[in-house]
């Protein structure tokens, strides 16, 4: 059973009023996070920006924002918060968009993930994401320095 399905996580739509939440937890685990105009942006953009809550207390577990194009999805950025790390909640949350937008007509997700986050590439991988390109200096990495980005993609046309 998943983790979202165990817990019985309520996933929903945020909106502006869920920001101050959503930016403790994507300070908390990025050097360089998002700002409130990037959620704000994606939020009026309409893009998909859902947040995953514990059903009693209503905290704020993880959320995610991706972009459909066509019949492609971006997915912007997926965060779990630290204390929740290790229970399968970014796995079965990523598997809820996956299942939506393949129903929508997504044939394909792409994704950039910072070379150095083993532990998001090891999720992607085990999902079926491939490596498909490098983007030089993608991410901001200290003092005038940049990492590298992974270029990832899911193709549905190609699984089996």
């Amino acid at each position: 059973m998943s983790a979202i399905a165990a817990w019985r996580l309520v996933r929903q739509d945020l909106q502006v009023t869920d920001l101050d939440e959503v930016l403790g937890i994507e300070q908390a685990a990025y050097a360089h996070p998002w700002t409130r105009g990037n959620f704000i942006d994606s939020i009026a953009a309409g893009h998909t920006v859902w947040g995953l809550r514990e059903p009693l207390s209503g905290e704020l577990l993880a959320y995610l924002v991706a972009q459909r194009v066509l019949d492609e999805c971006h997915l912007l950025n997926l965060t779990v918060a630290r204390a929740h790390w290790g229970r399968g909640l970014g796995s079965d949350f990523l598997q809820t968009l996956h299942a939506q937008e393949r129903a929508q007509g997504v044939t394909q997700m792409f994704l950039e993930v910072r070379l150095s986050n083993d532990r998001a590439i090891a999720l992607y991988q085990r999902l079926g994401y491939r490596d498909v390109g490098l983007r030089k200096g993608y991410y901001p990495d200290g003092d005038n320095a940049r990492e590298d980005a992974r270029v990832m993609r899911l193709d549905w046309g190609t699984l089996a």
